[in-house]
């Protein structure tokens, strides 16, 4: 049957119209009416199997009953009233649920924010207050968000910092360990980290490390192409930060909460962050963010140094709550660590037969699927990236690419091994068409991504 979209369509129009242009990334012409676990419905009743999470914001699926259920009783309660001036049941209960699933056996407190990008403004301000010192350390690549501080923090866009300078001072970025195309042509088994030789160089020579208040870094890098750092790499950078009593912040907003296969990315590399930084999922669909870390940190500021009219309402939190619940109770954990390791095993059996594909990674239903011009320069293929997305949206699987063409492959961690088989089978499927000159360029037109 052929699809329809004239609704779609119809609805895209309108929002040229009204809708700020530089607010969307555009992957395909998609408008969304309804979704259900790893469903996604448009106007025009297609239907998707969502292998994105709505940008791994849905970790638990769309529209869970469990947290539908859990907003709507507390909605006909109280949807929101400030936390700013009081207190509520749901905000302590979801602070006490974070505290012990983050790592560390020490007294923990929690912040909320409103999205993650002011929560990652949050760790700058209590970095900066706790040290007493202001130099923070992010990383090539990294996405942090679109506040002033996160964009700061940020370097993966020449759009997100052009024309609205000056940015935060005192942050500085180095590179982010890819293995993959590693700079000094090292193999992972004689690694010897040279690529942390810069950062080290840096401290020795221009960035003094007792100005340094701390590191900020993702666990796997997500927006800039699903990379994971070499475990040795991870504990060396760490071991730097507590020699020189600089904070070692994790930012989970993208591979938190279940998403890796453990509550927290960093849990994969033996390492307690001083603050963990957490959005996206942790709403279940509601805007919410969260900072959590070492006690003795956030005393380093007074009210009212962060707070906002909206953050930790009674909703979100519940929502939140609701989520951790149902990780925990349907072993959510447990399916994304399996899920995962089937999934990577079927991309690396299609590496095997297309030479497109340079290399597969990630952690639980965390994976990166790197599309190259060829495996010797392993130069992204961008082109490709798009145009096989956008096959697969029309062939009935929600897909999108980071980077310079890495296929996304994030679904909600409730997917079924039957949904989660069939959309690989569309994207292998998307792949060969590619392959065989069946997508047209027309298509590059709307698919431009990042």
């Amino acid at each position: 049957m052929v699809k329809k979209y004239d609704k779609n369509l119809e609805i895209i129009e309108r929002d040229e119209k009204v809708f700020s242009n530089f607010s969307r990334l555009s992957y395909f012409p998609l408008t969304i009416k309804k979704a259900h676990g790893s469903i996604i419905e448009d106007m025009d009743g297609n239907e998707y199997i969502d292998m994105i999470s709505a940008a791994s914001t849905l970790n638990t699926g769309s529209c869970h009953p469990k947290i539908v259920q859990a907003i709507k009783d507390q909605a006909d309660k109280c949807i929101s009233y400030t936390a700013a001036y009081t207190y509520s049941e749901p905000l302590v209960k979801l602070s006490e649920m974070l505290c012990e699933i983050t790592p560390g056996n020490f007294e923990k407190r929690v912040l909320f924010g409103v999205a993650a990008s002011d929560s990652n403004d949050a760790a700058i301000k209590l970095a900066r207050a706790y040290t007493g010192k202001k130099k923070m350390i992010s990383f090539i690549g990294a996405y942090h968000g679109s506040t002033y501080g996160a964009i700061s923090l940020s370097a993966i866009s020449l759009n997100m910092r052009r024309k609205i300078g000056p940015l935060l001072p005192e942050i500085e970025h180095i590179r982010y360990p890819n293995c993959y195309r590693c700079q000094f042509k090292c193999n992972p088994e004689d690694c010897s980290l040279e690529c942390l030789e810069d950062f080290k160089i840096a401290m020795q020579t221009y960035i003094p490390p007792d100005e340094i208040a701390a590191v900020i870094m993702e666990p796997i890098e997500g927006d800039g192409g699903l990379i994971v750092p070499p475990v040795k790499y991870m504990k060396a950078i760490y071991n730097i930060c507590k020699d020189n009593n600089i904070l070692f912040i994790s930012e989970e907003v993208q591979q938190g909460l279940g998403r890796t296969g453990k509550w927290f990315g960093i849990e994969h590399f033996g390492i307690i962050p001083d603050l963990i930084v957490m959005g996206k999922s942790l709403g279940a669909g509601l805007p919410l963010s969260a900072v959590v870390g070492k006690k003795e940190i956030f005393e380093a500021l007074g009210a009212p140094a962060h707070l906002f009219s909206m953050t930790g309402n009674q909703t979100c939190c519940a929502a939140a709550i609701a989520s951790i619940s149902v990780i925990k109770n349907e072993k959510l954990l447990d399916k994304s660590r399996d899920l995962g390791a089937y999934a990577k095993s079927r991309f690396e059996e299609m590496k095997s037969r297309y030479d497109i594909i340079g290399e597969v990674r990630g952690l639980g239903l965390s994976i990166g699927v790197d599309l190259v011009k060829d495996r010797e320069s392993k130069a992204g293929d961008k082109n490709a990236a798009a145009k096989i997305c956008c096959r697969a949206w029309e062939k009935g699987v929600l897909l999108i690419y980071l980077a310079d063409g890495v296929l996304r492959i994030q679904p909600p961690l409730v997917i079924t091994k039957e949904e989660l088989d069939k959309a690989i089978n569309i994207i292998e499927e998307s792949i060969a068409d590619y392959l065989n000159g069946n997508i047209p360029d027309e298509i590059l037109k709307f698919a431009k991504g990042w």
